[in-house]
């Protein structure tokens, strides 16, 4: 397995590019090949989250996002481009649509922001470059994430917020808003990178406010001044990426 890191990557863009002329599309596809998430393209990923096997395979257009769980049905929860469905020991079970909603959409989310910033530049994603901030003494571009309704999901709603470093475009942090069940705000904080195969993943540690009516856009300054509460930690465990041809 090799691991490495893109430096002569980022030597370019540094030389082609000064930090005035960068838009919200340059930013980010400068961070979507920082990152070499165009690889995921055509690859199979699997890794481990709490306790739980996921399994991504993409080739040709055609995506298959897996979770196995650990149990004595070898069930198996499968994504693909024409659907939801659920195997147990190898045949497809039946699900109430609510249920099934529920898991594909967990799924869903797991593979999402593993594969961060991958998908940034699907057809129903809308960016916007807002005011650049420093967070710990670092320069970042920030960039607002929004959904059009066609093609985003049942929760196009959602904003998202992302901190690209502008020393290396790496993506350090990311906050969401969103509205089902009761709806909130999350702020995560990147940590343990790591480069797999040209494929670069992180950890994150996981934030809310403490207060819960707050202007989301100032989520930056609260983190800075100490005034989240850390949640959980987002960790992934036993990675491993096979590129496919």
């Amino acid at each position: 397995m090799k691991i490495y890191f893109p430096f002569l990557f980022l030597l370019l863009i540094s030389c082609n590019h000064t930090k005035t002329d960068f838009t919200a599309q340059k930013i980010i596809d400068n961070a979507v090949e920082t990152a070499g998430a165009d690889l995921y393209e055509n690859a199979e990923v699997t890794f481990t989250f709490r306790n739980i096997i996921y399994k991504s395979v993409r080739q040709n257009k055609q995506f298959s996002l897996q979770r196995i769980l650990p149990d004595t049905l070898n069930t198996i929860d499968i994504l693909t481009n024409e659907g939801f469905y659920r195997l147990q020991k190898s045949e497809r079970v039946s699900l109430p649509d609510s249920l099934a909603f529920r898991y594909m959409e967990s799924v869903n989310s797991v593979h999402y922001f593993n594969q961060l910033p991958y998908g940034l530049n699907d057809p129903a994603v809308q960016k916007k470059l807002l005011p650049s901030v420093s967070i710990k003494g670092k320069d970042y571009f920030k960039v607002e994430i929004t959904f059009s309704e066609e093609g985003g999901g049942v929760d196009f709603e959602d904003i998202f917020l992302y901190w690209i470093s502008k020393d290396d475009f790496t993506v350090d942090y990311l906050a969401y808003q969103f509205f089902t069940n009761e709806g909130g705000i999350r702020f995560r904080e990147s940590y343990n990178p790591r480069v797999i195969e040209g494929i670069r993943f992180v950890d994150y540690k996981n934030f809310r406010p403490k207060e819960k009516d707050i202007d989301f856009y100032k989520i930056d300054e609260l983190f800075e001044n100490d005034e989240l509460v850390e949640l959980s930690l987002i960790e992934t465990e036993k990675i491993t990426v096979r590129l496919l041809k």
